[in-house]
C-alpha cells in the first residue's frame, strides 16, 4: 500500500463542478484582482471565526507583516515570538525592521510556554506573536493578561489553525488580529498563495485595507508606503466553496487522530500530540515524537509511507537567524522536539485501512537496526 502525506486530488475530485463553475463566476465578471468574490469570502470568513472584519491578503506571511506594519512595529521594536515555526513568523518581524525575540516552548502543546513570557518582555517589545501550531491554539488564558498588563499586542499566528478554539471561541478572535495562511495544504487551501487577517478593531482593518493596496485609500491618491498583498478573485472564490465544507473536514481530521491515538497507546518510543483541556485541535499536522526520527522517516518511505518534518531546525539556528547569536541549547524544548517531530499523512480523504498500515509500519520502522526486505 502507498499512503500519501497530502492528497489533494483526493480533496478537489468531488468538488469539480462547482470549481470549474466558480472559476466561469469569476471569469465572466473579469474581477480577479480583489472584487465581489473577495469580498464576499471576507464577509464569511469573519463569520466563521467570530469577528467583526476579514480581509483577504497575498499569504500568510502577508497577513503576519501587515499586521505587524498596522501596530506601528518598526526598526528598533521587538518582537517575541516562538523559534519552533515556519520561517514566515520571524520573517514578518524582519521585513518590519523589528528584533525577533524567542520564548521556549510547552512540551505538551508545543505552543509558547506562558511560564516564559514575561521574563522576555522589555521596554521594546512592541507585540507578541503566539504560534497556534500544528493546529491547537496556544494558552490564551495566560498570554493575554500578561500581555495586556505591558500593554502589548497580541497577533495571533494562526496560520495552522481554521477552525481550532479556545474555551469555545475561535481562533483568530482572541488577538487585536488573526493571521491564516491559505497555502494549498492547509486546512482551508486556495489554488495558489493566499491569506487572511481577521480582526474587530475598525481601525486595524482600515490601515490594512490601505496598506495591502500600495497604501492607496481611493485609487491613485496613495496616504502611506504600501504593498501589493490584496487576493485573487479565484482564490476567494475557491475558498468560499471550500469554507462550506471546513467543520466536516476538521471533524474528519479529529477522528484520524483518535483512531491514531488509540492505535499507537502505549507503543513504546511513540510521543503522541497532547491536546490541553478546553481546546479543540484542528489537526493539520498529526505530528509523533519518536528516536532515530530521520532514520524512521527513510525506512517508512522505503515501505511505502510518506511522512514529513515540521520543522527540523528551529528559527533562531537557521543561518539566516545566525545574527541574533543563539547557539544550540538556547531553546531546549524547542530544538528538541525539532530532532524528534516526525508528521504522519493527515488528510480528510485518508481511510481507517490507511491509518492503520502507517500505524503497524511505523511500529517496524521503530526497531533499531531494522533490515528491510529485498
Amino acid at each position: 500500500m502507498q499512503v500519501p502525506f497530502l492528497d489533494l486530488r483526493a480533496q478537489h475530485a468531488p468538488l469539480m463542478t462547482e470549481l470549474l463553475d466558480a472559476f466561469r463566476q469569476v471569469t465572466e465578471a473579469s474581477a480577479f484582482a480583489g472584487g465581489p468574490f473577495v469580498a464576499r469570502f471576507e464577509s464569511e470568513f469573519a463569520a466563521f471565526c467570530r469577528t467583526q472584519h476579514a480581509l483577504g491578503v497575498g499569504s500568510g506571511t502577508d497577513a503576519l507583516w501587515l499586521s505587524l506594519l498596522a501596530l506601528g512595529v518598526g526598526p528598533g521594536d521587538e518582537v517575541i515570538t516562538v523559534p519552533n515555526s515556519f520561517m514566515a513568523t520571524a520573517e514578518a518581524i524582519s521585513l518590519c525592521g523589528a528584533r525577533p525575540v524567542f520564548v521556549d516552548i510547552d512540551e505538551q502543546t508545543y505552543t509558547l510556554d506562558a511560564a516564559q513570557l514575561e521574563a522576555a518582555i522589555t521596554l521594546r517589545t512592541q507585540a507578541i506573536i503566539p504560534v497556534h501550531l500544528f493546529g491547537q491554539m496556544a494558552d490564551m488564558d495566560r498570554i493575554l493578561p500578561i500581555a495586556q498588563r505591558h500593554g502589548t499586542p497580541v497577533v495571533e499566528d494562526a496560520c495552522q489553525a481554521h477552525g481550532a478554539q479556545y474555551k469555545g471561541r475561535m481562533a483568530g478572535s482572541f488577538g487585536v488580529t488573526g493571521c491564516f495562511s491559505f497555502y494549498p495544504g492547509k486546512n482551508l487551501g486556495a489554488f495558489g498563495e493566499a491569506g487572511a487577517v481577521t480582526t474587530d478593531e475598525d481601525d486595524v482593518r482600515a490601515k490594512i485595507q490601505v496598506l495591502r493596496d500600495h497604501g492607496q485609500a481611493a485609487k491613485y491618491f496613495h496616504s502611506t508606503i504600501g504593498w501589493n498583498a490584496r487576493m485573487d478573485g479565484i482564490q476567494a472564490a475557491v475558498l468560499s466553496l471550500k469554507l462550506r465544507r471546513l467543520d466536516a473536514a476538521n471533524q474528519a481530521r479529529r477522528e484520524h487522530a483518535r483512531l491514531y491515538d488509540q492505535l499507537l497507546a502505549d507503543t513504546p518510543g511513540v510521543i503522541r500530540p497532547a491536546v490541553a483541556a478546553d481546546r479543540v485541535h484542528a489537526y493539520h499536522i498529526y505530528a509523533v515524537r519518536v528516536p532515530d526520527r530521520d532514520g524512521v522517516l527513510q525506512r517508512m518511505a522505503a515501505r511505502g509511507v510518506n511522512c514529513a518534518i515540521h520543522y527540523p531546525v528551529p528559527i533562531h539556528l537557521q543561518k539566516a537567524y545566525s545574527f541574533l547569536g543563539w547557539g544550540p541549547g538556547s531553546f531546549p524544548v524547542a530544538e528538541r522536539c525539532a530532532r524528534e517531530f516526525l508528521s504522519l499523512p493527515m488528510y480528510p480523504e485518508l481511510r481507517p485501512e490507511q491509518i492503520e498500515f502507517v500505524v503497524n509500519t511505523l511500529k517496524r520502522c521503530l526497531c533499531q537496526g531494522q533490515t528491510l526486505p529485498a
